[in-house]
């Protein structure tokens, strides 16, 4: 059975079960930091901002996660000595760097009243058991929200592509990637939603 709960309902006992699901989902993101998840997950676990955070969970276990904003909050706080500790010296600075950057601010497509789904991930042993479904089809009926933009998915990313598609969600602007060769995708695409 695959529940649907917000990061700070399962509390502070669940925020490091929380980090793995959030590091293994984006485990190749994050690969240079780190191959080892546990250590990814010792670095990210204090930096989550659980209330953002939905967490899709079968049979009581954590398997899947999605991040939900307005505006200009956050998802991170993240502490530039906390993630030396875990990453070492440089890596854990530019890890840091890489947070702030890529991870912080309020997305571009971002608009007055939109509601951004991003970090959506599943653990790759509970992929293809619809929890990536189950936990967008709940966050698309909560109350309050009417619009909603998935930003910088690669376009190599041909599941998830495919079930925001099926979700009703449409391309909304494609960003071309500076060095594909490198990155390994040509572009990444934003998605939309409005319900009424």
């Amino acid at each position: 059975m695959i529940t649907i709960v917000r990061g700070d309902e399962l509390g502070e006992p669940y925020r490091r079960a929380i980090a793995a699901v959030f590091t293994q989902g984006f485990a190749e993101d994050f690969s240079f930091f780190s191959k080892d998840p546990d250590v990814l997950a010792d670095a990210f676990a204090p930096m989550l901002l659980l209330e953002h955070f939905h967490v899709a969970c079968v049979d009581g276990e954590p398997a899947g996660l999605a991040t939900l904003t307005n505006g200009d909050q956050e998802v991170f706080d993240p502490s530039a000595a906390t993630l030396r500790r875990h990453l070492g010296p440089i890596r854990g600075t530019i890890c840091y760097r890489v947070i702030r950057s890529w991870f912080m601010g309020p997305s571009d497509g971002v608009s007055h009243g939109a509601t951004e789904i991003g970090s959506v991930t599943t653990v790759p042993r509970f992929r293809g058991r619809g929890v990536g479904t189950a936990l967008l089809q709940h966050l698309i009926t909560l109350p309050g929200h009417s619009s909603f933009l998935l930003e910088d998915i690669k376009d190599t990313n041909g599941a998830a592509l495919g079930l925001y598609r099926k979700l009703g969600f449409s391309e909304d602007r494609r960003t071309p990637q500076r060095f594909p060769r490198l990155a390994g995708f040509t572009s990444l695409i934003s998605m939309r939603l409005d319900l009424e």
